[in-house]
């Protein structure tokens, strides 16, 4: 496979990729371009890489830089904004995660708390039945919680040592 080819696959497998993980198909795959690009690109680069809008491109770059996982940067002699994506895998992974725990998961663990709050007779069994269910989903949350919150927090190699314990 001829390396413009490989490029090429690898930009549309993180697009799916990035769109099963809940992320705009163009968003991950702008993010694909500036992960395997050598030095940084600008918008112009990365209209003409993917075949898109320059509005599609800035919006999307700049989200992918609230996520933490690209950075403006400045090119010496270029009026341009160039933009680069942050290398380290691990970094990447961390940074997604605590993304997607911030959209998702700490909004479900607000509303899960107004819902145990839920009024009626303690004997009554919907409302026995209601309280447990939303207690077992809120204790399953609270340790997907811990769980992220560890993942993010934690170095590469912790992880993985700690991983192995757990395995052994």
């Amino acid at each position: 496979m001829k390396l413009s080819e490989a490029k090429a696959q690898f930009i549309q497998s993180w697009g799916l990729l990035g769109a099963q993980w809940g992320v705009n198909r163009t968003m991950a795959q702008i993010h694909a371009l500036l992960l395997i690009a050598p030095e940084p690109l600008s918008a112009e680069e990365i209209m003409e890489g993917l075949d898109i809008s320059r509005g599609n491109a800035n919006m999307n770059v700049r989200e992918l830089m609230n996520w933490g996982i690209v950075e403006k940067v400045l090119v010496p002699g270029e009026r341009k904004e160039f933009f680069i994506a942050e290398k380290d895998i691990w970094r990447v992974g961390t940074a997604i995660a605590r993304e997607r725990k911030k959209r998702e998961l700490d909004p479900v663990l607000k509303v899960l708390l107004q819902l145990n709050k839920v009024e009626g007779d303690p004997k009554d069994k919907h409302v026995k039945a209601f309280r447990e269910t939303m207690q077992n989903i809120q204790k399953f949350a609270h340790q997907t919680d811990a769980a992220l919150n560890a993942f993010i927090k934690s170095e590469e190699n912790w992880f993985y040592s700690t991983l192995l314990k757990v395995i052994k």
